[in-house]
Formats: C-alpha cells, sequence, structure tokens
C-alpha cells in the first residue's frame, strides 16, 4: 500500500509540474506579445512622409541659398544657332600604303581614311572598290616629288590630290564621288 502511495504522488507530482511549464509557458508567451505590442504599436511616421519632409526641407535650403546669392552676377548661356547639321562619316583604308616618290630615293607612307556627308553608299561604294581605290592612291601618291608633300599646304596639296583622284575613280566605277576630304591617319617619309 505505501507504494501505490507513493506511485500516485509522483504520477500527482509530475502532471502537477507539467501543468506548471505549460501554464508557464503561455503566460511568458502573452507577456511577450504584450510588451511586443506595446512597443511597436505605437504611431510610428510614414517613411514617405519623412522624405517628403526631407525634400521639403532642401528646396528651403536651396531658395534660401539663392536668395542669398543674388547679389553676385548671374551666369547666362547664349543659344546655339539652329542649323542644320549632316552626320560625318569615316572610313580608313586598311594598312598603309608605300610608294617611291617622283625623283627621289625616300618612300612615302602614309594610312589614309576618307570621310564624306553623303548617306552610306559612299562608303559602301569605297568599300566594294576597294582594291580599283588602293591602285588610284598609289598612283597620285608617287607623282609627287619630296619637296611637294614638306609641310602643311604640302600634305594639304597631296590630300586634295588624293581626293579628286578618288572621287574620279568612283566617278567612272559608280557614276558618283562623294568623297569630301582625304585624311591622313600616318605619315612616314623615309
Amino acid at each position: 500500500m505505501a507504494e501505490e502511495e507513493v506511485e500516485e504522488k509522483k504520477s500527482k507530482g509530475g502532471l502537477i509540474k507539467i501543468i506548471l511549464f505549460v501554464l508557464g509557458g503561455i503566460v511568458l508567451i502573452a507577456i511577450g506579445l504584450g510588451v511586443g505590442y506595446l512597443i511597436f504599436s505605437s504611431s510610428q511616421p510614414d517613411p514617405s512622409e519623412e522624405i517628403e519632409a526631407i525634400i521639403e526641407r532642401k528646396m528651403e535650403e536651396a531658395e534660401a541659398a539663392e536668395a542669398a546669392d543674388n547679389s553676385s552676377p548671374k551666369k547666362v548661356s547664349k543659344e546655339t544657332p539652329e542649323q542644320e547639321n549632316f552626320v560625318t562619316i569615316y572610313y580608313e583604308f586598311p594598312g598603309t600604303f608605300t610608294t617611291n616618290l617622283r625623283g627621289s630615293r625616300k618612300m612615302l607612307q602614309v594610312g589614309i581614311g576618307v570621310s564624306t556627308q553623303y548617306d552610306d553608299t559612299v562608303m559602301m561604294n569605297v568599300e566594294s572598290h576597294e582594291l580599283a581605290l588602293r591602285s588610284t592612291v598609289l598612283g597620285v601618291l608617287s607623282e609627287f616629288a619630296e619637296e611637294e608633300i614638306q609641310g602643311t599646304s604640302g600634305k594639304a596639296a597631296l590630300a586634295s590630290a588624293l581626293k579628286e583622284g578618288i572621287n574620279n575613280k568612283l566617278i567612272l566605277l559608280e557614276n558618283f564621288g562623294g568623297v569630301e576630304e582625304v585624311l591622313f591617319t600616318s605619315f612616314v617619309l623615309n
């Protein structure tokens, strides 16, 4: 009989402990939820309202600074004249052109590019007839003497002769030249 009483006390004590733990856990959860509600339920300002307030404050500061700067003269930009501008298209011949100069043992090596403000057709013609144009360029280069290509004016005269030669060849091949300028990308006299 004593054994039955001991077992009954143990089972009652174990059951009471379990009930106390469960009730204690529920109470702790309820306290945590209540405290969280009190902390986080207070009215928090909306982030968008804070951003608007910051923007308004910055704008007021800028207006105040502008009003303070009224004593100094303001910068005024000139208006650009309205005119029709055309896009310039460039084409660079691959590699360089090397030829001997007329009446000289020196060689001229140049890199050449051409430009136009016409449509892409001109550059397509230049590209498709590149072989014939290379021959024309070499022929024009070999007609110049060393003294004739000296200085800026000599190079300009050479560029003009190249432009004329290229356009004449394109007119023969395509019935239209269209190259407006010849540019030197490299210029070496050896």
